[in-house]
């Protein structure tokens, strides 16, 4: 591409993993396109290669240290597919009840700790007061209770699994041990706070997107398609299900079994990245975009599985009518909509009586040489698909990451909200974060297991025609 200027924003802060923006301006200073650069590589499709694949729920749960359960599921399924086998109904309530876990802990963590900077404090707030120390100065009891929130979803992790970071449980055949009753009546207890906690988020959110709307309706709306795992009524499913593509329109555009994901999902690959770009095969990369995570489930389902969530639900669709339906901003309000859905699950969970049951693992030999695994991880659809030969080492690994469905989506956002907000060669830090803030509505998760920690540098230059620097903006 051939500009006269560029911005490149290095990284993108509050988010897990490592990124840059290069932001591409005319000679009048208009932002005309713009590019989201993951520049991190990931290496696991090839290093586990030759590797048993009963080792594999522990091995690719190190992806990452912020969603180590949904790898460490998702490859659970595919080796029980490999299996062939049906877990013991106690394995299957134990491992969602996990899955839960992780998206308390997950959705609480991105709303309270990476999003309410921008949403509580302000796009423009200076720098060095808008992250989760200057929203603790200002509001401390609504971070606390967010605090408070995301471990509860830790200790539903941690009685399961032995820990709340690389729990070791889900393991091929079931799960490694069973809840016991102490832990089970434990975590009963934590309810009350945790749903208060919760509606006052969802309140929260509400009340910020009602107050925005104008800003919503402008900021990264686009049409796209949306996608989800459902069940055979249309009800949100983010345990297992079949995967639907719905149209912008509200049309249902595919429905499939996700181990057929191959006809219809394609990856392309850009030089300027190394997350890879899935597209909806019949329409192409790019003309084929879709967005996963917590509006692409809540725009591509009919329903949602718990009655306070669904009514949440319901409240969100009609607040959010088409002109709003594709604003990215809504991501957040969707996240603290399922967080509520997922709330109520676990308790649902809890109270069932093989929650504490014994049975929880059957062994077995590879039947098949071919194994997928699909769940709904907090940030969207998760897929791992492995090949291995008759002993059961694996042969080829294909994994399609939350993060990547909504590549091409993330891209789009940043150009749209580049040329919104940046004309004229008018640029100022809050502009900036903007466009750092479109990326965060779809709380990508970039990284294998390495995180930055503390506070992320921000060094902008500007570059005239020549080459030549005529700008830079600096955050230590």
């Amino acid at each position: 591409m051939s500009t006269d200027q560029h911005i490149v924003i290095n990284p993108v802060s509050r988010l897990e993993g490592h990124g840059k923006v290069i932001i591409h301006l005319d000679k009048d200073g208009q932002a005309i396109d713009a590019q989201f650069h993951v520049t991190q590589f990931r290496g696991y499709e090839r290093f586990c290669e030759g590797r048993p694949f009963e080792e594999m729920p522990i091995i690719t749960q190190r992806i990452c240290g912020i969603c180590p359960v949904s790898h460490q599921l998702a490859s659970a399924k595919a080796c029980d597919d490999i299996l062939d086998i049906d877990i013991p109904e106690t394995a299957r309530i134990l491992r969602i009840l996990l899955h839960m876990g992780q998206y308390i802990q997950s959705h609480a963590l991105h709303f309270f700790h990476l999003a309410s900077p921008d949403l509580l404090l302000g796009w423009d707030e200076d720098p060095g007061t808008r992250n989760v120390v200057g929203v603790i100065q200002k509001m401390p009891e609504v971070v606390r209770k967010g605090i408070r929130l995301r471990k509860f979803g830790q200790e539903i992790i941690s009685a399961l699994g032995g820990k709340r970071i690389h729990p070791v449980y889900a393991i091929p055949g079931g799960v490694i041990n069973p809840l016991s009753e102490t832990d089970r009546d434990r975590l009963i207890r934590g309810f009350p706070e945790a749903y208060a906690t919760c509606q006052m988020a969802l309140e929260l959110i509400r009340d910020w997107t009602l107050k925005n709307e104008s800003e919503v309706r402008c900021f990264a709306n686009f049409s796209s398609h949306y996608a989800g795992l459902v069940d055979e009524t249309g009800t949100s499913d983010l345990y297992q299900g079949k995967m639907r593509l719905r149209g912008h329109d509200g049309e249902i555009v595919a429905e499939f079994d996700p181990a057929d994901y191959l006809g219809f999902i394609g990856e392309h690959v850009e030089p300027w990245s190394y997350l890879k770009f899935p597209f909806y095969k019949p329409e192409g990369y790019l003309g084929g975009c879709y967005r996963v995570g917590p509006l692409g489930r809540l725009n591509a389902a009919d329903r949602l599985s718990t009655p306070k969530a669904d009514a949440a639900f319901r409240d969100c669709t009609q607040l959010a009518d088409q002109k709003l339906k594709g604003g990215s901003l809504l991501y957040h309000y969707t996240r603290m909509i399922e967080l509520l859905n997922c709330l109520e699950k676990a308790e649902e969970l809890l109270t069932e009586n093989e929650v504490c049951g014994r049975y929880i693992r059957i062994t077995g030999t590879p039947k098949k040489e071919e194994g997928i695994g699909v769940i709904e991880a907090p940030r969207g659809t998760l897929i791992h698909h492995y090949q291995v030969d008759r002993y059961g080492a694996i042969r080829k690994v294909n994994l399609i990451v939350a993060t990547g469905h909504n590549n091409i989506a993330m891209n789009r956002s940043i150009a749209l909200v580049a040329k919104e907000y940046i004309k004229g060669g008018q640029i100022r830090e809050g502009l900036l974060n903007r466009v750092e803030g479109a990326i965060r509505c779809y709380d990508p998760c970039l990284s294998c297991s390495t995180h930055a920690v503390g506070r992320m540098a921000l060094l902008i230059k500007i570059l005239d025609h020549d080459g030549q620097q005529v700008r830079e903006l600096k955050r230590e």
